[in-house]
């Protein structure tokens, strides 16, 4: 069963090796395990329901509990300290006559909507936020079907609350795939990427979200939006463009048709080290605008390589390493480059080898595809390390953004200091780095993960993690960077819009708004503030 107040399954632990356990202690000091409360105290706090009976609406707490958040630290720290805010009910639609019989229901009894797909959003979209109105959550986990695969076009309908295992699974079954892994691939709805504008870690070469999706259905307040599954049009705006990203607010996406590829003959990863991180951006800089037929560029800092060496728990390996890349002249920083590459058999082995040249003229030493490989076979158990830093008394998260190329370094150090430095006045440590996720033509997606101790008291954590999503917000708002790049705006992001959007921009979005949802039921308070606010 999954955890009701934290990542993943209750049965699946990840440890930290003591090594890495060692460097978060000499960089934050030691934490203090938080007392929790457990399921029954919360269960214990959570009110009657305020919504009129209907034979699709369930009541029961735990259930209600189970979709009262995400996976943000904000809501991490109101689940474990019993600070929650529930919602009414759940709901769980198998048809779109379901599902519009339920927006009925909501505007009937002045209820506001929440859809919810895989529970994973980390930016507050699933928050119930205090309103008078009684919250719905329209769970679409049973609307999971493969409904039609069109060989000859390339193209697959799916129901949206269908999870990337089952979907992948069920492309694969036909010779297919969709080749989209965020990291939380495990849990996550094709629903839930299209709403936020997901990116998968092999987004270089299969696209992000926003070019695999070409069609759809949207149940709307207002009825049915159907949105064609055509090749480029030239008819006006791509009505497809406001549905994405658009974090429920519009309606509830119930079918999505997407642009699918047969399975690549061969697949590919390598691992290059370089001696600073300037030299491996300047290598995946050349790999990206040479057009190499990737499908992943990664490239960690120093102080991330060295983390995820450690987390490796392979310490006498890890000393060989360092050993043999210092005769190598690649010094006591060096940062790791993981690539991967899909494909036909001979565009993978040609795309290899250009990338290998490209890295030996900018310093770069390949090491084959063993760390790759672990990396692989590790990344979606990553984020059960949150579980375990959180026993020990670590809080930890990630922010992101993407910058043009001239400003990514820095924008690299501009958000570390900011986290670094976030907590002086108050005698706490932060521990910050960062690495490159993916990476485009004009620029790249800058990926930071930082760490701080929680305090005795919950209300004094979500102080620290709010203190240090402002910093670094600010950071980068001032270089010029978009406020989301992969995990879309919800609740933590909102009050940064207008700066990348402007004002008209968000006078845009609260008409179109106001066109489809004008009583404001569909998940209000998220993205933007309401068409009347």
């Amino acid at each position: 069963m999954r955890r009701w107040n934290g990542w993943g399954e209750a049965a699946v632990e990840v440890l930290l090796p003591p090594s890495a356990q060692a460097l978060l202690e000499d960089r934050l000091g030691p934490g203090t395990p938080p007392r929790d409360c457990s399921l029954e105290e919360v269960l214990a706090r959570i009110p009657p329901s305020r919504l009129p009976n209907h034979p699709q609406v369930h009541t029961d707490p735990e259930l209600r509990l189970r979709h009262a958040v995400g996976q943000g630290l904000p809501d991490w720290i109101a689940a474990r300290s019993g600070r929650i805010q529930a919602p009414d009910g759940v709901a769980f639609p198998e048809t779109n006559e379901d599902v519009r019989a339920l927006l009925a229901y909501a505007r009937a009894v002045g209820a506001r909507v929440i859809p919810y797909g895989g529970g994973t959003s980390v930016v507050g979209h699933l928050r119930v936020l205090p309103d008078p109105r009684p919250a719905l959550v329209i769970d679409l986990g049973r609307m999971n079907r493969l409904l039609a695969l069109d060989r000859l076009s390339g193209l697959a309908t799916f129901q949206t609350g269908i999870r990337g295992p089952d979907l992948e699974a069920a492309l694969r079954a036909h010779g297919f795939t969709l080749g989209h892994f965020p990291q939380s691939f495990e849990y996550s709805t094709l629903g839930g990427w299209i709403a936020t504008r997901s990116v998968g870690q092999f987004a270089l070469g299969y696209g992000r979200i926003e070019e695999l999706f070409v069609g759809g259905r949207v149940e709307t307040p207002q009825g049915p939006l159907i949105l064609p599954s055509l090749p480029p049009s030239a008819a006006g705006p791509d009505l497809r463009h406001l549905v994405l990203g658009s974090e429920g607010r519009l309606g509830i996406l119930t079918e999505a048709v997407l642009r699918v590829r047969p399975l690549p003959e061969a697949e590919a990863l390598g691992t290059f080290f370089f001696p600073d991180f300037d030299h491996g951006l300047a290598a995946a800089r050349a790999m990206v605008q040479a057009g190499i037929p990737l499908t992943m560029l990664r490239l960690s800092t120093a102080e991330e390589t060295r983390m995820t060496l450690l987390l490796s728990g392979r310490e006498g390996w890890v000393r060989l390493l360092r050993g043999w890349l210092r005769l190598r002249g690649l010094g006591d920083t060096p940062c790791m480059l993981l690539l991967a590459a899909a494909g036909a058999r001979r565009v993978v082995h040609a795309a290899l080898a250009e990338a290998f040249h490209i890295a030996r003229r900018h310093h770069g030493r390949s090491l084959g595809s063993r760390l790759a490989r672990e990396w692989l076979r590790q990344r979606f158990r990553a984020p059960y390390l949150r579980n375990t830093l959180w026993a020990m008394g670590y809080a930890v998260d990630t922010l992101e953004t993407a910058v043009i190329w001239a400003r990514v370094p820095a924008m690299v150090t501009a958000i570390e200091e900011a986290l670094r430095n976030g907590l002086a006045d108050q005698g706490e440590r932060v521990y910050a780095f960062s690495h490159v996720s993916h990476v485009y033509p004009h620029g790249a997606n800058v990926y930071t993960t930082f760490l701080f101790r929680l305090a005795p008291d919950p209300e004094e954590s979500l102080r620290r993690w709010q203190r240090l999503k402002q910093a670094a917000s600010a950071a980068i708002l001032r270089l010029g960077g978009t406020i989301s790049h992969q995990h879309g705006v919800g609740v933590d992001h909102l009050p940064y819009l207008e700066a990348e959007k402007g004002p008209l921009g968000l006078a845009i979005l609260r008409a179109m708004l106001r066109a489809v949802d004008p009583e404001e039921i569909m998940n209000p308070g998220k993205l933007i503030e309401g068409p009347g606010r």
